[in-house]
């Protein structure tokens, strides 16, 4: 006899002593484990490990051909020397003498189809209302830390709904990483020694003579128009009065940018407060420069003979005014699959941009970063190649850098385009839409798309009661659940059963009850959370996510309505004490896991709708 946890959490080591493992895992990973075990046992001598490594097991796309897919099969053909369908017929003839599994047919070219009995399912759910809303939390995983560079605006004014995106997919996939078991740093890159900054000190220095009541007229062209700017020259002014009035520029130029860059930032940082989005560290690139780590970037580059003197073809096309054919000191980016070969130093000897941004990638590697990744708005997707040329240069890894693009957001108000803020001038600001809608509705909608496809955002859409709202209806059904523990606890006057109803009907050992095919689809959708967790993190989409919390809404949702046409499936029947309990252990566990993933896109969920 298994002892009685073994059904609770369905570990392997209840399964047999084909396989063990030291932690529960979810059901999907349970049976890997379980088919690379007897699929090992089978093997003809001389087969390597990585040939295992592509194994997968995952819901079939079409639910009638069973619980579980695998295509083990097809992957271990060519290093069994036999064909798919021989090795799934053997796998086949194993699995059916496991616990749980009821049938293990094959099908097309060697698909191994598992079904599992109603207790596994049940199990699954017993895992759940252990974990709570860490259900899907995963141990330390192998490999070295993350970094996840993102948002990174200039600081020459407030966020835009471009950097909204960036923002909302960088701290998503951050928690999605940390679900998945990495470490991660969450790092901002402050392009502080441009020429936009000195654009920007010479935008507040026009401000500051406004501010001590000097008539200035229309903005100049090439100067920053936005409001935001105003209280910047007011502060100045204040602290300063007329100081820099009669100075000249070399002389309060540094000031002024400093000053306007430290107050750029400080609004930056509120802006991505409101948004509840977080940044462990701050780099900035004049650092990079007084430093000296772009010259100690360039030397690594040159020790390994990535760096040399010589002429780049003129490029294609119309040529630039200021392009002439001289020798320069070039990046070798062309043989890592760049177009051609980079400049490092511009004609008065001073580095490159492309130069300060190998030395910043090069700083985050020699901080210990195994992993970077970079976001970035899709107006970059011409610099990418070069970077990745100079990080796999830098580490020899093809893999070390992976740049996510992420693509424009066109603002609506009821099917109008709006494109101008009040405040900036030229753009609506993050702040702006935050304040309209809230920060859980904009980071939600900044993820049902994936990054690299453009986004439609509608005010009046987001604001919508209706199944087409997506983070409406994911929220609407955590709070029905909530609802439904409301009314239970008055219903069988148990107060406790708004905290206590899974516990309880755990103790009870009732979920057996829960035998209707509607009850087991949200048990079998809620049994995936974990494989998704790690499908997404390995992936970095975290936009699966929104996807995965809609269909599991829609799920909850349509057994609800059935309870509406069938009174036997109600969450709720006084006469049946046991089968309610287990249907209230149930709906805590889709409110549980919808929390989980609300938790991973920073969303809070609600228990009222108002």
């Amino acid at each position: 006899m298994r002892p009685a946890r073994c059904d609770a959490a369905y570990p392997l080591e209840c399964m047999g002593a084909e396989a063990q493992v030291k932690e529960p895992m979810d059901i999907f990973s349970q049976m890997r484990e379980r088919i690379v075990a007897a699929a090992r046992d089978m093997a003809p001598d001389g087969v390597a490990e990585d040939a295992y490594l592509p194994i997968t097991v995952e819901p079939p796309r079409d639910p009638s051909h069973g619980d579980l897919a695998s295509n083990a099969a097809m992957v271990l053909a060519k290093a069994f020397r036999r064909k798919p369908r021989d090795i799934a017929e053997r796998l086949a003839g194993r699995a059916t003498g496991w616990p749980h599994v009821t049938a293990a047919e094959v099908a097309g070219p060697g698909f191994l189809n598992l079904r599992l009995a109603d207790d596994a399912w049940h199990g699954q759910l017993a895992a759940v209302l252990r974990d709570g809303p860490a259900f899907g939390d995963r141990p330390p995983a192998a490999g070295g830390p993350v970094n996840i560079e993102y948002v990174s605006a200039n600081p020459t004014g407030p966020l835009h709904v471009g950097h909204c995106r960036g923002a909302v997919f960088g701290d998503a996939l951050a928690r999605l990483l940390e679900k998945a078991g990495q470490r991660v740093t969450r790092e901002y890159y402050v392009n502080d020694a441009g020429g936009q900054v000195d654009v920007l000190a010479r935008s507040t220095f026009l401000r500051y003579r406004e501010a001590l009541g000097e008539a200035i007229g229309p903005i100049p062209a090439g100067l920053y128009p936005g409001d935001y700017l105003v209280d910047a020259g007011r502060a100045i002014a204040g602290t300063d009065g007329d100081r820099w009035l009669q100075a000249a520029e070399a002389d309060w130029l540094p000031v002024f940018r400093a000053r306007s860059i430290d107050m750029m930032m400080a609004m930056i940082r509120e802006d991505l407060a409101a948004l509840d989005i977080r940044h462990d560290l701050f780099s900035f690139e004049s650092q990079l420069h007084g430093d000296g780590r772009v010259e100690a970037a360039i030397a690594a580059l040159r020790a390994r003979d990535m760096v040399y003197t010589g002429v780049l073809e003129p490029p294609k096309g119309k040529l630039p005014d200021d392009w002439e054919a001289r020798p320069q000191l070039l990046f070798r980016a062309s043989a890592f699959g760049d177009d051609s070969d980079r400049p490092l130093q511009k004609s008065d000897g001073s580095w490159t941009y492309f130069a300060a941004d190998i030395a910043y990638h090069y700083d985050k590697i020699e901080r210990g970063f195994t992993h970077l990744i970079d976001v970035w708005g899709a107006d970059h997707g011409g610099y990418v190649a070069r970077v990745g040329a100079a990080v796999t240069a830098l580490t020899g890894r093809k893999d070390a850098l992976d740049v996510k693009l992420c693509q424009l957001v066109n603002l609506f108000e009821g099917g109008q385009p709006v494109k101008v803020s009040k405040r900036a001038g030229t753009f609506v600001t993050l702040r702006e839409i935050v304040d309209r809608v809230g920060p859980g509705v904009v980071r939600f909608f900044m993820l049902t798309r994936k990054n690299d496809a453009p986004l439609d955002f509608d005010f009046a859409k987001v604001r919508e009661q209706s199944k087409d709202n997506p983070v409406f209806y994911v929220q609407y059904a955590h709070a029905r659940v909530h609802s439904v523990l409301r009314n239970a606890a008055t219903e069988l006057s148990q107060p406790e059963l708004t905290e206590q109803a899974c516990f309880r009907a755990l103790e009870a050992g009732d979920l057996g009850a829960l035998t209707h095919p509607g009850e087991l689809d949200l048990i079998k959708r809620m049994a995936a959370w974990p494989r998704l967790v790690d499908a997404a993190a390995q992936a970095h989409e975290p936009h699966r996510v929104a996807f995965y919390l809609y269909d599991l809404a829609a799920a909850f949702h349509a057994h609800w309505n059935a309870g509406k046409d069938d009174p036997g499936l109600r969450f709720i029947l006084p006469a049946d004490r046991p089968l309610t309990m287990a249907r209230l252990a149930l709906l805590r566990a889709v409110a549980d896991v919808i929390a989980s993933g609300l938790d991973v896109m920073g969303v809070t969920p609600v228990t009222e709708m108002r």
